[in-house]
């Protein structure tokens, strides 16, 4: 039997995979998403999603990785041999997203320190694009370094490589136990002073008014389970191999329940602080709230600098804040999507867990200087939009068809997730994860693809579009295929049979 490290508590594995799954797009997504999709009328959808795809798929990920003990790739060998390709191309999935999200967390630590001082200045766009940023004027251009982003950039993967190296109790578990919570701690601060602001209550209102003509349009709905999809880490490969850490005795179903509704309370929360501050920049600037409603880098790195420079008082102690919650939340994301990597190659290739760091968490340290590059964000941008499009989409779609219709494991799995667990699982877990699962995703596969071909994304140039996005989609899927082909050490992908009865007893 394997010596696999194991989570210390329970809470602390809980801890591991809601901070993986709470990230900068809670904050910066989730609120511009409702609002674009029926503010209050958007929860329903939004909650059935929850329920028939985000949670089945949790279950279905925590299983995975609890009964066959290993990395995606090592998982999904394990499960059948020709499927261990779908696990490395989730790990290179999880690989090309680390790259640049750690830029976005050097961006947030730079920002912290100008919080102290309100260093951006009366207009924010200027400084973000061009004092900060020196962003090239031509997407594609990659420019020089831009040292204001490198330096944070270099703390950062300090911090990440750091706590990997420590393992799975004593750094990954430790840290999302001081993190996670801290977080939500400074985040409780910011909403509790943004909802006493003057205009909060007209932010709330165009948050959660409800817009009931929207519930029947069909993109409404897809835009619920795009959400519940990329919010959750599912198809990242990061579930599966964080689970595969679990103890024998686990209560899977309950986790990923509480791993969910936990990932989906910070999401309204953020809602909640976000809303309440556009409507005070509302009313600051005399306008409807839906004119400043904004998502993503502009929220975060435009608009709420502009919205700190007008709050009545304690500017700097809230920029900081804010800004800190945006590091947090996106360390804990960070360490999760590295640890996908650094497992596989430890798996695969038997080397020690301290190689693994350095060669996977190095190599991704490495490449994230494009994006700190003067043409960086025009990279990230468009390297962003097709790893999730068409990276993570397709290989969630894949994953469910192989799991539910190729080799017809879901009643496989759901006995062993009863097996260990309090609450038993229905037919509604195989029927949302063999009918609404695929259904969904593939509907928005074929709606990305639709859109892309029509247009380029972001009005780039096709040189550009096909060099840093569909090659780069691409490319993923290749590497998986290419890795998939090394042999395995001998009986490391039979050695799992022991612990699946043990599992059981």
């Amino acid at each position: 039997m394997e010596n696999r490290p194991q989570w210390g508590t329970r809470a602390g594995f809980i801890l591991a995979a809601a901070g993986s799954a709470i990230g900068l797009g809670n904050i910066w997504r989730f609120p511009a998403t409702a609002f674009e999709n029926g503010g209050g009328a958007f929860f329903l959808p939004y909650l059935f999603a929850l329920l028939t795809a985000g949670i089945p798929l949790l279950i279905m990920e925590f299983t995975l990785g609890h009964k066959y003990r290993g990395s995606a790739p090592l998982t999904y060998a394990r499960l059948n041999r020709k499927t261990e390709w779908l696990g490395w191309w989730q790990v290179a999935i999880s690989f090309v997203i680390s790259v640049y999200y750690a830029v976005i967390i050097a961006w947030a630590m730079s920002y912290a320190v100008f919080s102290f001082k309100l260093s951006w200045g009366k207009d924010t766009e200027g400084f973000l694009f061009g004092d900060y940023l020196k962003l090239a004027e031509t997407p594609g251009q990659t420019g020089s370094i831009v040292p204001h982003v490198l330096i944070p950039l270099i703390i950062v993967w300090i911090v990440t490589l750091g706590v990997l190296l420590k393992g799975i109790k004593k750094g990954i578990e430790a840290a999302n136990k001081v993190f996670l919570p801290t977080l939500c701690v400074l985040f409780l601060i910011i909403v509790l002073r943004a909802v006493t602001l003057d205009g909060a209550v007209e932010g709330l209102n165009a948050f959660f008014k409800p817009n009931w003509d929207v519930i029947f349009d069909g993109k409404v709905w897809v835009s619920a389970y795009g959400q519940i999809f990329f919010s959750l880490s599912i198809a990242f490969a990061i579930m599966v191999t964080y689970s595969s850490y679990l103890p024998k005795k686990s209560d899977i179903t309950n986790n990923a329940f509480i791993t969910g509704f936990a990932n989906s309370g910070f999401e309204l929360l953020a809602g909640i602080g976000v809303f309440s501050i556009l409507g005070f920049m509302a009313k600051q600037q005399g306008v409807g709230v839906d004119e400043v409603v904004s998502g993503g880098v502009g929220l975060a790195f435009v608009v709420f600098p502009q919205i700190i420079n007008e709050f009545p008082a304690f500017n700097e102690f809230f920029g900081f804040l804010f800004f800190t919650s945006l590091v947090l939340a996106g360390f804990t994301s960070l360490i999760s999507i590295v640890e996908t990597f650094v497992a596989g190659v430890q798996d695969k290739f038997g080397v020690s867990r301290t190689k693994s760091v350095l060669i996977g968490g190095g190599l991704a340290s490495v490449l994230s200087l494009l994006f700190a590059t003067q043409g960086g964000l025009h990279f990230l941008d468009v390297v962003d939009y097709f790893i999730n499009s068409f990276g993570v989409t397709m290989a969630g779609l894949v994953e469910v068809i192989i799991i539910a219709w190729v080799f017809k494991e879901l009643k496989n799995l759901q006995q062993h997730a009863d097996s260990v667990s309090d609450m038993m699982l229905g037919a509604w877990w195989r029927i949302c994860l063999s009918v609404v699962t695929p259904v969904v995703l593939g509907y928005m596969m074929f709606d990305n693809i639709k859109t892309n071909i029509a247009e380029n994304y972001g009005g780039y140039s096709t040189a550009f579009v096909v060099s840093s996005g569909w090659v780069v989609a691409g490319a993923v899927l290749l590497v998986g295929l290419i890795l998939s082909t090394a042999k395995w050490k001998k009986e490391t992908v039979n050695n799992v049979s022991s612990q699946n009865k043990g599992a059981a007893s």
